[in-house]
């Protein structure tokens, strides 16, 4: 068959026509540098090993392409990583090299900053401390504070071993009591202040603050001293009589107090005939307080 050089020409020139389009687009695409920050990931850390302290978890790199590629990269596609197979406990230094920066095709890394990572293990531990209820605020006036609870009281902490052992207790998150009248009850987190210690799993705690009505005082005047286990045959004068006793508790239950069940003694039990200074003492109800006893002592004569 002959040839035929001006058969289909108008495919042939549409075909060269491209061909210099896209050999100009390419010429257009000037090769760049540019510098990003980009995550880094561990691998294959000995399960019986902890990373102590703090570890970096970025790095920054240069990357080299074509400027619309490198424009159009996404977070996640450029990742450095770690591998950590080889750790053991003590300060170790890992080199961190270009191969091992992931990055999309078309791509390369020309430099990772640092080149090398320091990082230290210790040994994985364990252990259960106990959680600190953590509160803020006042109560309403004339309220405070009788109790704190916290659910679950105890939780365990992991990490590296040296820091584990440093560990007195976890914390929640701070409950509010500001102005509060009556029990708060909260749901909250649990967790400890240092970065390398967690906790076994995530864990919430309820903590109850019990708030209750201030106890008050009450003067309770001309209570009368009486004397007890005096020796048979003795006789004793006490100077002086009566006392003001001073109570604290709950309003209601103080206001119902009297000298019928509020008893001022002195115990003469051992004592012979003589002068002494001895202590006065006050049997009161469960429900109510002592504040003070005025004069707390009294001058006795046993003859």
């Amino acid at each position: 068959m002959a040839y035929h050089p001006f058969r289909h020409l108008g495919l042939k020139l549409l075909s060269v026509g491209l061909a210099v389009l896209l050999w100009v687009a390419v010429l257009g695409q000037h090769v760049v540098e540019r510098g990003v920050r980009v995550p880094l990931e561990f691998q294959n850390r000995p399960a019986a090993l902890e990373i102590v302290g703090t570890p970096p978890t970025t790095v920054d790199v240069r990357l080299r392409g074509t400027s619309s590629l490198l424009s159009r990269l996404q977070p996640g596609e450029v990742v450095a990583i770690l591998d950590l197979a080889s750790a053991r406990p003590g300060a170790r230094l890992f080199d961190l090299r270009t191969d091992q920066v992931r990055v999309p095709f078309g791509v390369e890394v020309a430099q990772v900053v640092p080149g090398t990572v320091a990082l230290e293990f210790d040994r994985a531990s364990s252990r259960v401390v106990p959680v600190q209820p953590m509160v803020d605020g006042e109560p309403a006036s004339g309220y405070v504070v009788s109790k704190i609870s916290v659910e679950p009281a105890n939780v365990e902490i992991v990490g590296p071993e040296s820091r584990v052992r440093q560990v007195l207790s976890a914390m929640t998150e701070t409950v509010v009591i500001d102005e509060a009248t009556a029990p708060v009850k909260d749901v909250v987190n649990v967790g400890v202040t240092d970065a390398s210690v967690r906790l076994r799993g995530p864990q919430s705690a309820v903590v109850v603050v019990e708030i209750v009505p201030a106890p008050v005082t009450r003067d309770l005047a001309d209570v009368p001293v009486r004397l007890r286990n005096a020796g048979a045959g003795l006789r004793a004068q006490i100077d002086p009589a009566i006392v003001t006793v001073s109570l604290r508790g709950d309003r209601g239950v103080l206001e119902k107090l009297s000298t019928d069940v509020v008893t001022a003694f002195i115990d003469l039990a051992g004592l012979g005939p003589g002068r002494y200074t001895l202590p006065i003492r006050v049997d009161l109800p469960p429900e109510a307080g002592l504040s003070a006893i005025r004069p707390s002592t009294a001058s006795v004569s046993i003859r």
